[in-house]
């Protein structure tokens, strides 16, 4: 682990390799999990503001769970988090013409050139921050369904936080990745597969 300001990082997000691969991962970040992708509260807002911008592109199903649910809940462990709908599936989805499945938030981010691109925990997945009352824990959550990605970040040599730049400076700022990137270069090599 290494402290950088006010947050502990896990040497995981500096050694490992990866980069999403939607054409073999399908999308599956949005559509496997316990409850919803967390928000912050000025995050719920955006996205209670932004909905007419995006709610086009969602299903006639997910628009009246919404209605149904709220832009936002608290979920059984106490976390503001966006709506799912079915078993596991973000609220906030859409299914492609490929199939995969994307966040609808950030496809108006795109086209409609909208202030907002998608609560900043989506946007770090596979990096996940843990808030403590003196520090934010900042560990990569290797999980199954990131598998491609992985194999994708090895075969292009990409590490972790290089693929996660422009989220992690959007969280914590330019000084704060600069500071990581210094750290990083400056580890020992390592021969992990990760």
């Amino acid at each position: 682990m290494i402290e950088i300001g006010k947050t502990i990082v896990s040497l995981d997000v500096l050694e490992s390799k990866f980069c999403c691969d939607l054409d073999h991962c399908k999308g599956a970040c949005c559509v496997d999990g316990d409850s919803g992708a967390p928000v912050t509260p000025e995050e719920a807002l955006y996205i209670e503001e932004l909905f007419p911008l995006f709610e086009e592109y969602l299903s006639e199903e997910n628009r009246k769970e919404i209605a149904r649910q709220g832009f936002s809940l608290i979920d059984s462990d106490g976390d503001l988090v966006t709506p799912i709908v079915g078993k596991n599936e973000c609220v906030y989805t859409f299914v492609d013409e490929s199939r995969i499945t994307k966040c609808a938030i950030e496809k108006a981010f795109f086209i409609k050139n909208t202030s907002f691109r998608k609560p900043v925990s989506c946007h770090l997945f596979p990096i996940r921050i843990t808030e403590y009352k003196r520090f934010d824990g900042v560990n990569y959550e290797k999980l199954k369904i990131c598998k491609p990605g992985r194999a994708c970040g090895k075969s292009n040599n990409l590490p972790l936080w290089q693929y996660l730049k422009e989220p992690l400076i959007r969280k914590y700022g330019e000084a704060w990745y600069g500071e990581l990137k210094l750290i990083s270069e400056n580890l020992p090599e390592k021969n992990l597969e990760q």
